[in-house]
């Protein structure tokens, strides 16, 4: 049987209300209850909560504590048997969607820094062999640049005389 639904855990902590009134001949504090049941304190004192929200039990604050009574234990039924997802699992599936949007948008965006990356290398590298080839002021041409510019001259030369 599961036991982690509202459902059942209502019935066995309003059972445990009974059975440590009856054995105690006085409304029992939060912590008989849960000691009865095996449930921790904080677990014990979210259900207390819940229930006494549907107004199935009642807490009564005195100067030793707070005092449990059964209010109305027909509301019990009013709670649905079987909860369909809960919320924790719908907000981890939420997380978990968020996450994978994230990382598929950092994904593509690094895709496209590596992209501007080689362009960019691309580029620098292109004005760098453009830079080789032409020879700046002052200085002597290299290998076939030589040749070329040996025959300006000659055409030149021709031209003039």
């Amino acid at each position: 049987m599961k036991t982690n639904n509202l459902y059942y855990n209502a019935h066995l902590f309003v059972a445990a209300i009974r059975v440590c009134e009856h054995q105690k001949s006085s409304p029992p504090s939060i912590e008989d209850v849960c000691r009865s049941v095996s449930f921790s304190l904080e677990r014990g004192s979210f259900i207390c909560k819940q229930l006494k929200e549907m107004e199935i039990i009642e807490a009564v604050e005195g100067p030793y504590g707070m005092r449990l009574s059964v209010k109305n234990h027909i509301k019990i039924e009013d709670i649905p048997k079987e909860e369909k997802e809960s919320v924790l699992e719908e907000e981890l599936t939420k997380f978990k969607q968020t996450q994978k949007t994230f990382a598929k948008k950092v994904e593509s965006f690094t895709a496209k820094q590596k992209e501007k990356k080689k362009n960019l290398f691309n580029e620098v590298e292109k004005k760098l062999k453009k830079e080789q080839k032409q020879p700046k002021k002052g200085q002597r041409p290299l290998g076939r640049d030589v040749c070329l510019q040996k025959q300006k001259r000659r055409k030149t030369l021709k031209r003039a005389l």
